[in-house]
């Protein structure tokens, strides 16, 4: 990899490290913030869906304002509040406070989502762009894999508190990354008006494309499957079978390491047997390991080995999917590439959102439930690749 490439996909991914640190550091203290402000699980649950809610509707913003202004005022902006939110959430008297900051949270957090998709569309499509996206997320592989045992290392030293203070100094840190580190990649030349004229303009555009809708249907089925495993691992993990938080975050890494162990094979595979069929083939991957998954659970022969190790193979499709799927959602809408991916950022984290509402209105404490939510989410992708993919490849732009 070019030596500039990698630079920007570094900075890249230490800006996207925001989210883990908001979401993957925050697991483990889920029972004990609920325990110290006198709430059930569901209301602790509440702080990851006014999260994840405000995380994808804010992006129908960011994605519009980085056409018109350019990449780097909107990271400003919600770096800025992301900060100013987690102090809130440190300081938080009740679990109402706490789930409102969180809120808040998410709406600068969404900035992180969508922007550093629209900036490598803004310099690279096809292989490069799949290579560049993939090796973001090896970057990245670090947080989600590192953030559960540092936030349960925070509690336990300083208490939860600690964990949002933490991704105050995160977002400091981002903030001096997007100022010295990150070049503006939109040419003034380039951008767009700001107008909701022009916005409805490009929505109707992305909607009517089958490949953009299918792709970004397809990465929410998956992001829906991980955000159900989110909202009752902790208590699953610690309460059922008895981990403590560090035991938790241990399983959590080996999760994390099937997913961004295999995305870093897109790029190669995408090039030997084209993209999508790369996409069509993980999927249906994907749907089997997760139907599986409940199989065992619901017949009752599951362990919490044969958990792990199926969540390992269903991840490790899904790191194949994820960036492939990215890339080819924006392959032909360069110069919208900020609407879209904010559009595409904000229908997955919705569809998120929905499955963190529904796991938690049917989790009963048991593996079966979590299970049937991420096996339903396998068949949901795979449906949606049989019925839109078909075996068309999008052109280049």
């Amino acid at each position: 990899m070019k030596p500039e490439i990698f630079k920007l996909a570094v900075i890249l991914a230490l800006l996207g490290a925001v989210g883990p640190v908001a979401i993957d550091m925050y697991i483990p203290a889920l029972p004990k913030i609920a325990a110290d402000l006198h709430a059930d699980a569901a209301a602790a649950q509440w702080t990851l869906m006014s999260f994840f809610s405000a995380f994808g509707i804010c992006q129908l913003i960011y994605g519009p304002a980085s056409d018109s202004v350019g990449r780097k005022p909107p990271l400003y902006f919600g770096l800025g509040l992301f900060l100013v939110a987690s102090a809130a959430c440190a300081l938080a008297p009740s679990m109402g406070w706490l789930i409102a900051a969180r809120f808040v949270q998410g709406v600068g957090a969404a900035a992180v989502m969508s922007i550093p998709r629209a900036v490598i569309r803004d310099l690279y499509t096809g292989s490069d762009a799949t290579r560049l996206m993939s090796t973001i997320m090896l970057v990245t592989s670090v947080s989600p894999m590192l953030a559960p045992l540092g936030g349960s290392g925070l509690m336990a030293a300083f208490g939860w508190p600690a964990v949002f203070w933490f991704a105050a100094g995160t977002a400091g840190v981002s903030l001096l990354l997007t100022r010295f580190g990150l070049k503006e990649t939109l040419h003034p030349e380039y951008r767009t008006p700001f107008e909701l004229s022009g916005m409805i303009a490009a929505f109707k555009v992305l909607i009517r494309d089958r490949n953009f809708i299918g792709q970004t249907l397809i990465g929410g089925a998956g992001m829906a499957s991980f955000f159900a495993f989110l909202a009752t691992a902790p208590f699953l993990y610690t309460q059922h079978f008895g981990l403590t938080s560090t035991q938790f975050s241990l399983a959590f890494a080996l999760n994390a390491l099937g997913f961004f162990g295999s995305s870093q094979f897109a790029a190669n595979l995408g090039n030997r047997f084209g993209a999508m069929p790369v996409v069509r083939f993980c999927v249906a991957g994907f749907a089997v390991a997760t139907v599986l998954l409940y199989i065992v659970f619901a017949t009752g022969i599951g362990s919490f080995v044969m958990l792990v190790g199926l969540l390992i193979v269903a991840n490790a499709f899904l790191g194949l999917v994820i960036p492939t799927a990215m890339v080819l959602s924006l392959e032909e809408h360069g110069p919208i590439a900020g609407t879209a991916a904010s559009l595409g950022g904000t229908m997955q984290m919705l569809i998120g959102a929905a499955a963190i509402v529904g796991v938690s209105a049917v989790f009963d404490g048991k593996p079966v439930t979590m299970a049937a939510v991420i096996g339903l989410c396998g068949v949901v992708a795979l449906i949606v690749s049989l019925l839109m993919l078909g075996g068309r490849r999008p052109a280049v732009a």
